[in-house]
């Protein structure tokens, strides 16, 4: 097949589209900047802090983000975090310390170990057999509490994470089939419902850009990434939706492009349904922003990292 805007081979086509090597790079960086400017993710007098783990996601968001800010002259710096994944983390750690050392980026990294006091393969087993909680749920709760925590103390105004069309697609289905549109309605490029000054607004640049496509534009420009999953995911809920959409995509291309379409047509409506208009309390322990009286990552340390064996 010939790409569409010149002569040469293609090496990507759906939904009636083909690219050769150079035009689906240009097409790929131009969709993440119009997506950047159409929901105004990042902005002139921005800090932005890029959530990165080593991965496809984050090195083609990191990429893609780091072009962007030093054309428009914006502060940005990467974050790691390190869940303590035997055999996974610190490989994709590795690759990103090679990426940013190649790029000129800043790096700040901080670990489950350093701020929790266990690992997640620490705490993995317990989770399990004693509070019924999968790895999936645990590494979440931490990895959000540290993302914002981190980038709150170093002054972000911004948290780019590498969530993709499909990311958002699996979560909006989750939501749905657990009956909770509430979360749905925290969704979107920018996510949240009401602001606060403890929580860094995080955004996606990659929101309208496929799996398939960000795991190309990695093999095209060369980037030395591990495409290995984390061995957690077979046990989560996340690995099932993904599944079903992935056939559901192959019968019908587009299905997913389509849902995500679909919902932003209605977010709006959501965000006003749910969004609260109470104040927040503040976590007895850590002080950060939350529902009860103390958040979900101290009432989580205190179950796992406390008793587990």
């Amino acid at each position: 097949m010939q790409c569409n805007h010149c002569e040469e081979k293609a090496v990507y086509h759906e939904l009636g589209r083909a690219y050769c090597k150079n035009h689906f790079l240009s097409y790929f960086e131009e969709k993440v900047e119009k997506t950047i400017k159409k929901y105004k993710l990042i902005e002139k007098n921005d800090h932005v802090c890029v959530a990165t783990s080593g991965g496809k996601d984050s090195l083609a968001v990191l990429y893609t983000t780091m072009k962007y800010c030093r054309k428009h002259e914006i502060p940005f710096f990467a974050l790691a975090i390190d869940e303590g994944i035997a055999l996974y983390r610190d490989h994709t750690l590795e690759d990103l310390k090679k990426f940013c050392d190649q790029h000129d980026i800043p790096l700040q990294s901080v670990s489950f170990k350093e701020k929790f006091g266990k690992t997640l393969d620490e705490v993995q087993n317990h989770a399990i057999t004693v509070l019924n909680k999968k790895p999936c749920t645990v590494c979440g709760i931490f990895r959000r509490t540290l993302l914002n925590r981190t980038a709150r103390e170093i002054k972000a105004t911004k948290l780019v994470t590498g969530h993709n069309l499909d990311d958002e697609a699996q979560t909006l289905l989750m939501n749905l089939l657990k009956g909770n549109m509430r979360h749905n309605a925290a969704l979107g490029p920018l996510t949240g419902l009401s602001e606060n000054e403890g929580f860094v607004p995080r955004v996606k640049p990659l929101y309208h850009i496929s799996e398939r496509e960000t795991r190309l534009y990695c093999v095209l420009r060369g980037f030395e990434v591990n495409f290995h999953e984390c061995p957690n995911i077979h046990l989560s809920f996340r690995a099932g939706v993904r599944d079903m959409l992935n056939e559901l995509e192959n019968k019908s291309p587009g299905a997913k492009h389509g849902m995500i379409n679909a919902f932003l047509e209605i977010l709006p409506d959501l965000k006003k349904k749910y969004r609260e208009e109470k104040k927040f309390k503040y976590c007895k322990k850590c002080n950060d922003p939350c529902a009860g009286e103390t958040c979900n990552a101290c009432k989580q340390e205190e179950e796992l990292c406390k008793e587990a064996k």
